[in-house]
């Protein structure tokens, strides 16, 4: 197989997080990286302090001409000038997704998908590996403090990357192992239903490697599904809740709010542990991890030693501070079961005297098609605080048909409290006037809405 590691390639729209951790990855591995994009950034800063020539705005001069491909992310427009001129020099082009793949290839792959859950398993996935002496390269869909960012170029043959359904990107890898979280309606601005969700999903599941391994959700219906079609000649290890998976977790104990529980592997104890993330989710999550890491090789003592070191990744159920004995939180939970799984463990661990939600809608189309189930999914928040949906890939027809008003007028029929202010500004005063002492403030989305936590938290350091 031709290397593509040690190349020279320019990306259109850079300042992403999966573009600059792709960048970042491809330059540790000995690739020449330039690239472009819209707008400044803390992203774009990083990657010019590499050595990586950044220009802000898209020029068609931005394009080397000594450059092997081009890279593209998945917003720019046919109409780019930067990929007009990469076509009229006859430069190769690859999507974000494609170049992935082509860089995943070159390894032994770990790839995790599933509508909830990619970005925690994929980085706790690599965060083990790492402490364990295995030097894994890794590119995750969100920040890692404890790995110093997104992504990494380990020298070892392992590569763990999360795989992104929407527009069918997951199926430009071949992993060596794979895990199926979940399956549930979600992108449905894409997909046209359910049942071509989980279409995509068996897709995924018959590129495994022949020699491969898919750890598979074995309490999950629709991963079930995908389990039953014709194709999938890979190993399948099943892990859950239910007694009947093969990795499952029995005698759990809450200790200050997180799990300590026993893991046993067709049937027998495999090792006790704890996590340091809340939540019932998060103790299916380390199933998930701990039989994909020992497929990859590494003994129960180690797994069950290393699974507590991991603290999470950036706007997942991310501690934010507690001033005046107020919490402040923020997460990216976006579709309904996120939600709920996500106020559970907040209530879980923190128990708040008054627990508030913050939840900016992502997306017109994900509004419209769930609004039932985001209206139920707020039920353990005493108060739910909506601004307007955040505009990402939508059509004016979408827009058109819903709005973050409609929402909370559902959630209050379902008997919880909720209010509509439409811009932040609103929003911050609203909490200035009305939280109090022994309260928890959650911000939720998967838009912009952390900047309320960050200016909220602020606020209350100076008025401490």
């Amino acid at each position: 197989m031709e290397s593509v590691l040690d190349k020279k390639y320019h990306f259109i729209g850079i300042g992403g997080i999966g573009t600059s951790g792709l960048a970042k990855l491809l330059i540790r591995h000995g690739a020449t990286v330039s690239g472009s994009d819209m707008s400044d950034s803390s992203l774009m800063q990083e990657l010019a302090s590499k050595g990586i020539s950044i220009s802000v705005g898209h020029k068609a001069e931005n394009v080397p001409n000594d450059a092997d491909a081009v890279i593209i992310s998945a917003a720019i427009p046919a109409t780019n000038p930067e990929l007009t001129r990469a076509g009229e020099k006859g430069k190769k082009i690859y999507k974000y997704a494609e170049m992935l793949g082509k860089v995943f290839d070159q390894f032994a792959g770990i790839a995790l998908c599933g509508t909830h859950g990619k970005s925690t398993t994929s980085a706790w996935t690599a965060y083990i590996l790492e402490k364990a002496g295995l030097n894994p390269s890794f590119i995750i869909g969100a920040d890692i403090p404890q790995l110093g960012g997104s992504s990494g170029g380990g020298a070892s043959n392992w590569f763990v990357a999360e795989a992104c359904e929407y527009d069918r990107s997951f199926l430009n890898l071949h992993p060596q192992i794979a895990c199926i979280l979940n399956i549930e309606a979600d992108h449905l601005d894409y997909y046209r239903d359910e049942d071509e969700i989980v279409d995509a999903f068996a897709d995924f599941s018959r590129n495994i490697r022949p020699s491969g391994v898919l750890v598979a959700n074995g309490r999950d219906r629709n991963v079930a599904r995908v389990l039953r079609r014709p194709g999938l000649n890979a190993k399948v290890v099943t892990y859950g809740l239910d007694l009947g998976c093969q990795y499952t977790a029995i005698n759990p104990d809450l200790v200050d709010g997180l799990y300590h529980f026993d893991i046993y592997y067709n049937g027998k104890l495999f090792g006790r542990t704890h996590i340091s993330l809340p939540g019932l989710h998060n103790v299916e999550n380390a199933l998930a991890v701990t039989a994909i890491l020992a497929e990859a090789g590494l003994p129960p003592q180690r797994i069950c030693e290393l699974l507590p070191g991991f603290t999470g990744t950036d706007r997942r159920l991310m501690f934010k501070g507690k001033v005046r004995d107020i919490t402040v939180m923020d997460d990216y939970a976006h579709h309904p079961t996120e939600i709920r799984a996500s106020l559970a463990g907040i209530r879980q661990r923190y128990l708040p005297k008054r627990l508030w939600c913050v939840f900016q809608p992502h997306q017109y189309s994900r509004t419209r098609f769930l609004l039932d189930d985001f209206a139920e999914s707020f039920k353990l928040a005493d108060i739910t605080i909506v601004p307007e949906i955040y505009f990402v890939r939508d059509t004016a027809e979408s827009k058109s048909k819903v709005n973050a008003e409609t929402l909370v007028q559902r959630i209050q029929k379902t008997g919880s409290q909720a209010l509509f202010l439409n811009d932040f500004g609103g929003i911050l005063d609203h909490l200035k006037q009305n939280v109090q002492p022994g309260d928890l403030v959650v911000t939720m989305g998967a838009g912009t809405i952390w900047k309320v936590a960050d200016e909220y938290l602020c606020w209350l350091g100076q008025h401490n």
